[in-house]
């Protein structure tokens, strides 16, 4: 069964999240990011910028594309559908609802800012795991 982690009250969503993906690409995990297109072009940038002499290795996934096979080996894929992905351990979510598909992933990370309308949806989305038997993990960040 997947293991859902909620890591509440992250005063900056995009920043958080790349160093989450630092960390995993660091042990090896392989990681996939699903949200909004818009999101997901902001963490894009991010990512590229996040630190001056580090590259977290990902790619942007564009929706209902096939990925070449070149990118198989890339630790970090974003994409908007999770259908989109390949065999990945762990999913971060960024997306205002729970992602369909998200059973066959080990690992669900949904971050969730101190943004009150973001924390409803958080809230939405934890009513949903639960009520499917999900057992739930709360991290806080930020207090």
């Amino acid at each position: 069964m997947t293991e859902i982690g909620f890591h509440f009250n992250v005063p900056d969503r995009l920043a958080y999240t790349c160093r989450l993906l630092r960390k995993a690409s660091r042990q090896g995990a392989r990681v996939a990011v699903t949200a909004p297109l818009a999101t997901l072009r902001g963490l894009d940038r991010a990512l590229w910028t996040f630190e001056p002499t580090e590259f977290i290795a990902h790619a942007l996934l564009t929706a209902g594309r096939a990925a070449p096979a070149q990118l198989s080996p890339t630790p970090v894929w974003l994409a908007e559908n999770v259908d989109d992905l390949g065999v990945h351990e762990v999913l971060v979510n960024l997306g205002e609802s729970a992602p369909a598909g998200f059973e066959r992933f080990a690992r669900l990370i949904e971050i969730v800012s101190t943004d009150e309308a973001d924390r409803a949806a958080a809230r939405a989305r934890w009513k949903h795991y639960a009520a499917r038997g999900y057992a739930l993990n709360r991290h806080e960040v930020a207090l």
